[in-house]
């Protein structure tokens, strides 16, 4: 039996969020997959993301492989209004992948946190394209 109310803030070109994909089918879900690289953000909808999940922005950008830095957002004191219209701007400054689940909403990094909102574990371990073991439900500490 598939849920149709989970969500996945998704880069498909983005290792964790694959993996945590993979999970939430590997547990049943059925997730509506939001590529937000195409789609982008906006306010209303990341300021609910982070609320929801108790983080702020700063917890949510993503200075990797960004230009957080050269945008000045990493600098202490920058605002939360900053950072998110920057992120609004630039989509690729939210971390990913966000999920949204009957049991909460989470910044799942590492992919194994995706456990805590999860309605059910998957039965079985869930194996990577490359046979990396990235979710164990009898061992959650397993990363990926």
């Amino acid at each position: 039996m598939t849920s149709a109310v989970s969500t996945i803030y998704h880069n498909p070109a983005c290792g964790t969020s694959r993996n945590v994909l993979a999970i939430l089918r590997a547990a049943g879900e059925d997730p509506l997959v939001v590529e937000y690289l195409k789609t982008g953000w906006a306010e209303a909808q990341l300021r609910g993301l982070f609320a929801d999940a108790g983080i702020t922005a700063r917890d949510a950008l993503r200075d990797k492989g960004t230009q957080a830095a050269e945008l000045g957002l990493t600098a202490p004191g920058v605002g939360e209004d900053v950072i998110i219209a920057a992120m609004i701007a630039h989509p690729i400054l939210v971390n990913r992948p966000f999920v949204v689940t009957s049991k909460g909403t989470k910044l799942c990094r590492p992919s194994v946190t995706v456990a805590a909102i999860l309605p059910r574990l998957p039965a079985a371990p869930v194996v990577a394209v490359d046979g990396k073991v990235i979710f164990d439900p009898a061992n959650t500490e397993v990363s990926g």
